[in-house]
């Protein structure tokens, strides 16, 4: 009989145009972590959902054998009874239900159509004990921060008996203690018996975490290996893009111009609670040809700060703004786009893309009157500016007609950006921009960001990961609960400052 507990064979899978998966080819050991990586659109998901019933048996070609078994999943339910479980990089928790009722939703117990609430408890007390969560059964997810939310996921997946258990980004929104705890919980898993499959573009936690790689590009299996103390980042790089890539983040020296936008004693109160300074008297300069990074853990405002001065956040507002030496007053996105602020928000799905329209109808959707003729939209003309952006962007796509929701991570961000890039912006926000992309696309959206600050773009950064942001930006403020508390020049900043400063300490 063989080792392996799962054995996908020849898979493959079509969509209209584009083959998905080409005769891939995934083995994983019993009680392994098994890393699978690979580009944005290299096929990932699309074979984790076969595999989960999401794609349904005769919806694709190819095998699948859970010990020893040939498995025809039609549906999820039969999956999660094969003993698979799957969380994906967008939660599904119901916010306004409690961890009981979600952890047991739909696999409720039940006796003669009575749920047993004390039984359920009971369960999710030794469950949460499982997952290392300290939170009471009948605390709302709406309460719990992002990574304890991650852990409740975990919870209801092993609350199904798991053997396998498929993460996919799992730590893309989660900060670095976060992140070290859930992959805790993973080895712990592991000794369990429990095998897990690993999808992360976090390549430092694929080193750190697991037992063999998976390559997947373009579709196809690359290869298979143990990882051992031989294989190097570059190593599994090289293996994803098919090249070596030389600089991760490519630096370049800029010489910033003149002030652009100045902030000047910005105030942001809670929508929520209205006491509550979620902005504390905050004051920075952007400067023409310059990246500024804005650092700092979650929930210390660094969000709140660039949507209030986009217009898209708050209402309870105090301060000033001037962009080129002009007071200017932003109640509404459509003011900020007028005056050249544009903001490329942290959640492409939610705020940065309408997925139901288009490639073409999304590049457009900021600067309609750039292509509006005298009887409406000049189809032609929305047309081809859309496809220069798609050729100068190296967007894959089989058509500009392509639904956004059908591209790959890293090309719907591609879309959002040259959304802005035709609205012409003086100052560019761009919040968490590389977050759920591979190696490869974030390369390109680094060189991207160098040649608009080349042609005098001011560019603010938030990022969460610290190595993105020493590594392409040209000054560094640090925010804390509101407040910034450092402003550092690239060539003094090192992960160490940053959070000292990040989590309170002073000069």
């Amino acid at each position: 009989m063989s080792n392996y507990i799962l054995e996908m064979k020849d898979i493959v899978k079509e969509f209209p145009g584009v083959r998905a998966l080409d005769s891939v080819c995934l083995n994983i050991k019993a009680g392994e972590i098994h890393a699978l990586v690979g580009e944005n659109g290299a096929g990932k998901s699309t074979l984790m959902k076969v595999l989960s019933g999401v794609y349904p048996y005769g919806s694709y070609e190819g095998e699948i054998i859970i010990d020893g078994k040939p498995q025809k999943f039609s549906n999820t339910k039969e999956s999660e009874s094969a003993g698979i479980g799957i969380i994906y990089q967008e939660l599904t928790l119901v916010k306004q239900m409690n961890i009981c009722e979600n952890i047991f939703l739909g696999n409720e117990f039940n006796s003669h159509g009575i749920i047993d609430w004390n039984k359920a408890m009971r369960e999710t007390k030794r469950l949460l004990e499982m997952v290392g969560l300290n939170d009471s059964p009948d605390t709302k997810i709406v309460n719990l921060g992002i990574g304890k939310q991650q852990l409740v996921e975990i919870a209801k997946s092993i609350s199904k008996n798991v053997k396998l258990l498929i993460l996919d980004e799992p730590t893309a929104a989660l900060n670095e203690n976060d992140s070290e705890n859930l992959l805790n919980i993973i080895r712990r898993f592991k000794r369990e018996g429990i095998s897990c499959i690993y999808i992360s573009h976090k390549l430092k936690e694929v080193k750190a975490i697991a037992d063999r790689i998976t390559v997947i590009r373009d579709g196809k299996t690359i290869e298979t290996f143990d990882n051992d103390a031989s294989v190097s980042q570059d190593r599994i790089i090289t293996g994803m893009v098919g090249r070596e890539i030389t600089q991760l983040f490519p630096r370049k020296v800029h010489t910033p111009g003149e002030t652009l936008m100045k902030v000047k004693n910005w105030t942001v109160y809670n929508p929520e609670v209205p006491d509550k300074k979620l902005i504390d008297d905050v004051s920075f300069e952007a400067r023409k040809g310059e990246i500024l990074g804005l650092a700092g853990l979650m929930g210390a405002g660094r969000t709140e700060l660039m949507m209030s001065l986009f217009g898209a956040y708050g209402e309870k507002i105090s301060g000033e703004v001037e962009i080129e030496d002009k007071t200017v007053k932003i109640k509404e996105p459509r003011d900020a786009i007028k005056n050249g602020l544009c903001y490329l928000s942290e959640d492409r799905k939610k705020n940065g893309l309408v997925l139901m329209m288009d490639i073409k109808e999304n590049i457009t959707l900021a600067s309609l009157k750039q292509i509006a003729g005298i009887k409406g939209i000049n189809e032609n003309e929305e047309i081809k500016v859309a496809n220069n952006y798609v050729k100068a962007l190296k967007i894959k796509t089989p058509s500009l007609e392509q639904k956004a929701r059908n591209l790959s991570g890293g090309n719907q961000q591609k879309v959002v950006i040259s959304k802005w890039l035709m609205a012409s912006p003086k100052i560019l926000v761009l919040d968490e921009p590389t977050r759920g992309i591979d190696v490869g696309a974030k390369n390109e959206i680094y060189n991207i960001i160098n040649d608009l600050v080349d042609q005098g773009v001011s560019i603010i950064i938030i990022s969460s990961e610290l190595p993105e942001i020493l590594g392409i930006s040209d000054r560094i403020l640090v925010m804390h609960e509101g407040k910034f508390t450092a402003e550092l020049d690239w060539q003094e900043a090192n992960q160490e400052k940053i959070m000292h400063f990040a989590t309170g300490g002073g000069h």
